[in-house]
């Protein structure tokens, strides 16, 4: 496939940094995560998550990513960046994340702009944290884990630099926008990117606009993952590379990786109770029209639909729970 950005006029943009306002020069075809997913036929809202100590996760996941606490009750404790809820932490796990089973390989934090993607691996540095740059084209990323094993992708997206991006042996193939066929996975310029750091203190909290910009699953079967994703719920089928027991999905926009699927954990079986890890993330719909056609073709495809104040609960077919809601406005 092939997919083209918009252009934007060049010039500097405000972006809003916790309580306060900074400016930076952006590159004009790279829109902020807000952007990048209007056109999308879904976006993401938290990703909860079990997990053994809620002091010690709240440590990594305020103190050391930069969520900030947004509220604190007896189902958890939630975390984003501004007033937007992007994870939720679940106390009272009792063991880490299992090895073969399904669920949360990673989800992804997409930063709003270089800056806020250099401070991230300033902040990350600065506290001696393990952490993975890699440049995958289509988006910078670096990875690292929390002290359950949960997985985390910090995110910007530069799908500008790709001039196409279509199915490979392997991994997907990409053509960037010089012509050059270029890996998925290809380490990361550090020094370049750091250049685009502009002087803020890199232990200020996650910028506001930061948003789950694309969560990636370890699941049993990559056809039967593929049918519920795309075929029920509307995602578009990206790339497939069964050799190596991986897919990617977009959301119907500009950018192709919104939801990507593994089976690298075989037998892919569920996890045991009292394991940390995802226990569902938050799918939102940009009108109840659209939230109540979903619910309607997971209805006709035999999926059990469970009711929640906030929407509906359902399992994929590897055992995996999304609540679809419709959006805030």
């Amino acid at each position: 496939m092939s997919n083209d950005l918009p252009g934007r006029a060049h010039g500097a943009r405000s972006a809003p940094v916790g309580g306060t306002t900074m400016s930076t020069q952006m590159h004009p075809d790279r829109p902020t995560p807000d952007e990048s997913m209007a056109s999308d036929v879904l976006t993401y809202g938290a990703v909860h998550l079990d997990v053994t100590d809620e002091v010690r996760a709240l440590a990594f996941w305020s103190g050391i990513v930069g969520l900030e606490p947004l509220a604190h009750s007896g189902e958890g404790v939630s975390l984003g960046a501004g007033t937007r809820a992007l994870v939720v932490l679940h106390p009272g796990a009792t063991r880490g994340q299992q090895p073969g089973r399904s669920g949360l390989y990673h989800l992804a934090l997409h930063v709003p702009d270089e800056a806020a993607f250099a401070h991230v691996l300033l902040r990350l540095a600065a506290a001696r944290h393990p952490q993975a740059p890699t440049d995958h084209i289509t988006h910078w990323a670096t990875y690292l884990n929390d002290p359950d094993g949960i997985g985390l992708e910090v995110s910007f997206e530069t799908f500008d630099r790709v001039s196409r991006y279509e199915a490979g042996p392997d991994w997907p193939r990409i053509i960037d926008s010089d012509g050059r066929e270029r890996g998925a996975v290809e380490h990361l310029d550090v020094e370049s990117v750091l250049a685009h750091a502009d002087g803020r203190d890199a232990s200020l909290p996650m910028p506001i606009g930061t948003r789950v910009g694309h969560l990636h699953l370890h699941v049993a079967d990559l056809d039967d993952a593929q049918g519920f994703y795309a075929d029920v719920l509307g995602l578009t089928r990206n790339v497939a590379a069964p050799r190596i027991g991986f897919a990617d999905l977009s959301a119907g926009g500009t950018f192709p990786h919104r939801l990507a699927v593994n089976t690298w954990q075989r037998p892919g079986t569920p996890p045991s109770p009292g394991t940390a890890g995802m226990r569902h993330y938050v799918t939102e719909w940009p009108s109840l029209n659209a939230l109540h056609a979903a619910i309607a073709r997971l209805e006709a495809g035999g999926h059990v639909v469970g009711h929640e104040p906030d929407g509906v609960m359902v399992r994929d077919p590897a055992g995996n729970r999304l609540l679809l809601t419709a959006a805030r406005t």
